[in-house]
């Protein structure tokens, strides 16, 4: 049963922070900047408060101020200078400690506002590129460790969805401008992880390409509604566990067959699972080392 975690050993914070546990402890020692509890066998844990000022703390610490100075902060002091120093910096500096704050603390609204300051700086794709995505191979790491709970990544995931799917209603107002293709976008029996392929779907739609967004665990028979379209058809689709390094290559000879014997498709793919897919023989079935790749072909 998933649990919100509210209290974080020296080990979850180090992971968090980025600060190692024997500095944290210290400047506990030293400064007195966290009173965290003990457990009977007198291990510490600490509570979102004391998490989110070490936030803070590493923060002012990594940008020059000495830890003796901070120490001496009052709480709002400490918010007064990181917000200074979030105005000064460049996006890539901050936003991915703000972004984790706000999954910490489940704030929407400091994960809206972080988002609206940075696309008033950036374009959506450097944005996911350069931000979001080393933010979530990052929570990936701290979700092994135990330091934040699932419900922490489901949160700050659905919030990116929803500025994505946001994005692309927008741009679903206007007509396609390159009607010569139709992208088809999903994801194999079983394979849940979207997030990925709903960014593809915003590139696509950005460019101008009419795009049919279909998403999560598709079986491949349902592909078969496409094989009489006139226009050329392009199947892009992500394999991050699905179909595993046993199938994958029995999956893409009954693509081939099933869904290619039109030939006016392709099938794009990209996704951790590609490292387990012999080059295809079929010249239809093309392999991007990552989304970076697809989207240059676009």
């Amino acid at each position: 049963m998933d649990r919100v975690k509210t209290s974080f050993s020296i080990k979850n914070l180090e992971h968090l922070s980025g600060i190692k546990a024997h500095t944290i402890r210290i400047w506990e020692k030293r400064y007195n900047l966290f009173e965290p509890e003990r457990t009977e066998t007198n291990i510490r844990l600490y509570n979102l408060d004391s998490l989110q000022k070490l936030l803070n703390v590493s923060m002012l610490y990594k940008n020059g101020f000495k830890i003796s100075k901070i120490a001496k902060m009052e709480t709002s002091e400490i918010r007064d200078k990181v917000h200074t120093i979030t105005i000064q910096k460049s996006p890539y500096d901050w936003s991915l400690g703000l972004f984790k704050l706000s999954m910490i603390n489940f704030d929407q609204r400091l994960f809206t506002n972080t988002f609206d300051e940075l696309m008033e700086k950036m374009s959506f794709g450097e944005i996911y590129q350069s931000i979001f995505t080393p933010l979530m191979i990052e929570l990936g790491v701290l979700w092994q460790t135990n330091s934040i709970s699932p419900s922490h990544e489901h949160f700050i995931t659905s919030l990116i969805k929803q500025k994505i799917h946001s994005l692309c209603e927008k741009l679903q107002e206007n007509q396609p401008r390159n009607t010569d293709l139709t992208f088809v976008l999903y994801l194999p029996d079983n394979e849940i992880h979207e997030l990925g392929l709903l960014y593809l779907n915003y590139e696509v739609l950005s460019r101008g390409y009419k795009s049919i967004f279909l998403g999560q665990s598709v079986p491949t028979a349902s592909l078969l509604n496409f094989q009489d379209k006139s226009n050329k058809m392009i199947f892009v689709s992500c394999f991050t566990i699905e179909p595993n390094n046993d199938r994958v290559e029995e999956y893409l000879n009954q693509f081939e067959s099933e869904i290619l014997s039109n030939e006016n498709s392709e099938l794009w793919i990209t996704g951790f699972q590609t490292q387990h897919i012999p080059k295809p023989k079929n010249h239809r079935i093309r392999i991007f080392d990552s989304s970076v790749e697809l989207i240059k072909e676009l």
